[in-house]
């Protein structure tokens, strides 16, 4: 790479370690001993004012007094000295500076106006800056550990990029048992100027790097991480461990909308969008490490499974099936191949299973056969340890396979002591080996869903066909004589008005005055009928004012007193405006469709089986718009509710082309009117006869 902006901060000539020391256990210690001792070819520069050398090395008592232009300062230094040496480096020309150092936003007030003054210094003087709270990073191409991590990585292809210094000293013992390498390993720590975006546009430039591992607890820049990972994973795999599953900041929605889109599920229509994989433990996060070390990509989700025991090859098939694989149809050549290698009780249909006494050459030549099919995308071979299993022998055969990484091939050694020779020879070889078969099939799945989203993504948006300029138009008088109201709140007649500008029917409301009113407007429009109560608060049903299914003037009059007194007990005379009368609809599914402005990421959509128990069933799914017809489907086929929208057995569905348009074109809303904090549709009655919205309320930002 050439004059990338940080191609001088990871490849530095020279480098000075602020908190160098002697003394054993030191933070800034054991920085300068990893880059002095590793084959960094550059120059380092031990600072510490107060000793005159640091570890047999001439020390400076600041980056001022060394005579050369320093690339980059890594800072070991207590929280309150640290501002002051990066003013000191900023003065002295450094170019970068890693801050190790942590007490910052983390530790209170006087840490969160630190790291602001960091982060206005990084602005104000071009000094690119990794931390504060982080571990470091290492080079591992350019022989540079400018970390405090007790080892270096190994050369590879995968960067890292992490928010935990533990995690990424974890995960690099591990990679070093297993023989995995690194392009880079970054810890980014609380991120005050370098973040995930920009490192991954970085790595995207860098033809050395194949893939990339993040762990991430926070997030700075939204749409940019989005631009950044979407344009990667155009080519190369993303693997994502994010932490943090549950939001506190949902409980305070002021709709169900709110409420179910909370930040983790929008971080994981956020990843889908893009293409990152996510990964759901540290365990599985460490499986993709070990997957994308060695295996080719795989180009679908057909898997060819060889094992010597039946019931471990059901099992998998079964895990297969269960999340959205299947098992690879195998060509009949290579039927015939393995017809002619394999013992004749073997099974040659797949899953392969060449018996309890499998030798070394059945499965070679399983997985030989299994390599040259068209119609197979991955390959997982299982190995039970049987009293006359030759574990080792079993590997060295399937390692020896000339074209053994054509495709992604996954082992099984299920066992411990017995298996334990086999086992270090694929890890010899680089390829990875699970103790199970479902750890490994989750990586292929993963994998193959990545390139599914890529075939996905690189499709053109559909033009969705409909006059949104006058919709967005009508919207906005509407919206205009909210805000001149001043309304929290828009829903009844005004919310119906919108959405019918874009394309979404309404149920017609009637207002009435008066109970005797509303038995009138009953009659007139045909029973049964609903009542509810249009105010400026959310959630009408927790006050009491919604009445169901009135069949006579009678309960149509009580019901009407019933909701007139709970609006006087609830609420302030300012709220009330209203109680409309409605025709009941009779269709068979109820829908919630939503948005929600999430403050990272913008607009998000939410589509699932709704009704006043819709945060119980949780049937839903988030995506983000716009929404063209299949994008629609995709989101829409993510719940349970989906199944029967298409018809089950006898049961007529609904117009699913029809409530992609709809979905559609709703998608387009949030984008035309930024001021939309929440919509919400529930419910969205829908059948095989149409689409009507039965209740909505939009609340727009104060």
């Amino acid at each position: 790479m050439q004059n990338e902006p940080l191609d001088g901060f990871f490849n530095p000539q020279t480098i000075a370690v602020i908190g160098a020391s002697d003394r054993p256990h030191s933070v800034g210690g054991a920085i300068f001993s990893n880059i002095k001792n590793g084959t960094f070819t550059g120059k380092v520069f031990p600072v510490n004012n107060k000793n005159a050398s640091v570890q047999g090395q001439k020390a400076f008592p600041s980056v001022g007094d060394i005579s050369e232009k320093v690339d980059l300062a890594v800072i070991a230094a207590p929280a309150p000295a640290v501002l002051p040496i990066l003013d000191d480096c900023a003065r002295a020309g450094a170019g970068g500076a890693v801050i190790v150092s942590s007490g910052f936003k983390e530790s209170g007030k006087q840490g969160k106006k630190d790291f602001s003054a960091i982060q206005k210094l990084a602005r104000t003087s071009g000094m690119r800056i990794l931390g504060p709270n982080c571990l470091g990073f290492a080079n591992p191409r350019a022989g540079l550990n400018a970390s405090f991590a007790p080892q270096s990585p190994l050369p590879g292809s995968i960067a890292f990029i992490s928010q935990s210094g533990a995690l990424c000293g974890t995960l690099l013992d591990w990679s070093l048992r297993d023989n995995i390498g690194f392009s880079h390993f970054v810890s980014i720590g609380s991120a005050a100027d370098i973040d995930f975006a920009e490192m991954i546009e970085y790595f995207s430039r860098d033809e050395n790097v194949g893939s990339i591992l993040l762990y991430m607890e926070s997030l700075n820049d939204g749409p940019r991480f989005i631009a950044a990972a979407r344009d990667f994973c155009q080519t190369k795999p993303i693997v994502c461990l994010k932490a943090g599953a549950n939001s506190a900041g949902a409980a305070a929605a002021a709709s169900h909308t709110g409420a179910i889109a909370g930040n983790d599920k929008v971080f994981s229509a956020v990843f889908e969008r893009a293409g990152v994989i996510r990964a759901a433990t540290i365990s599985e996060f460490y499986n993709y490490a070990r997957t994308l070390n060695h295996c080719k990509k795989p180009q679908g989700r057909r898997l060819a499974i060889i094992t010597n025991a039946g019931g471990s090859g059901v099992i998998s098939t079964d895990f297969l099936a269960q999340n959205g694989g299947e098992l690879s149809k195998l060509a009949t050549k290579t039927i015939k191949t393995l017809a002619s290698t394999l013992p004749p009780a073997a099974s040659r249909a797949n899953p392969i299973d060449v018996l309890g006494d499998g030798a070394p050459e059945h499965y070679r030549a399983a997985v030989s056969a299994c390599l040259k099919d068209k119609n197979v995308d991955g390959i997982m071979a299982i190995i039970s340890p049987q009293a006359v299993t030759q574990s080792k022998k079993i590997a060295e055969g399937i390692a020896g396979i000339e074209d053994i990484a054509a495709k992604p091939v996954f082992i099984s050694f299920m066992g411990a002591a017995r298996v334990a020779e086999g086992v270090e020879v694929f890890r010899r070889a680089g390829i990875p080996t699970y103790r199970t078969p479902e750890k490994a099939i989750a990586c292929f799945l993963g994998l193959a869903k990545w390139q599914k989203d890529l075939k996905r993504a690189k499709k053109a948006f559909s033009r969705v066909r409909f006059d949104f300029d006058s919709a967005k138009n009508t919207a906005a008088e509407v919206f205009a004589a909210a805000a001149e109201k001043k309304q929290s709140i828009i829903d009844g007649e005004a919310a119906r008005k919108i959405l019918q500008a874009y394309g979404l029917p309404g149920n017609p409301a009637h207002p009435a005055k008066t109970a005797g009113q509303a038995a009138t407007i009953a009659k007139k429009i045909g029973f049964p009928v609903a009542l509810k109560l249009q105010s400026g608060l959310a959630h009408k049903t927790e006050l009491g004012g919604v009445r169901l299914n009135l069949d006579t003037a009678a309960e149509v009059k009580k019901a009407f007193n019933e909701i007139e007194k709970n609006a006087e007990k609830h609420l302030r005379a300012k709220d009330f405006r209203e109680i409309t009368v409605e025709k009941m609809v009779d269709k068979k599914y109820e829908l919630i469709v939503g948005a929600k402005i999430d403050p990272l990421f913008g607009p998000v959509i939410v589509f699932g089986a709704g009704g006043t128990a819709v945060e119980i069933f949780d049937d839903t799914a988030i995506g983000l718009p716009p929404l063209d017809a299949a994008g629609a489907k995709e989101l829409m086929a993510k719940t349970k509710i989906f199944k029967l929208l298409k018809g089950y057995r006898n049961i007529k569905g609904a117009d699913i082309e029809e409530l992609a348009g709809v979905m559609a074109r709703f998608s387009r809303l949030p984008l035309d009117f930024p001021q939309i904090k929440e919509i919400d549709i529930n419910p969205l009655a829908v059948d095989q006869t149409g689409i009507v919205a039965l209740d909505a309320k939009i609340i727009p930002e104060k």
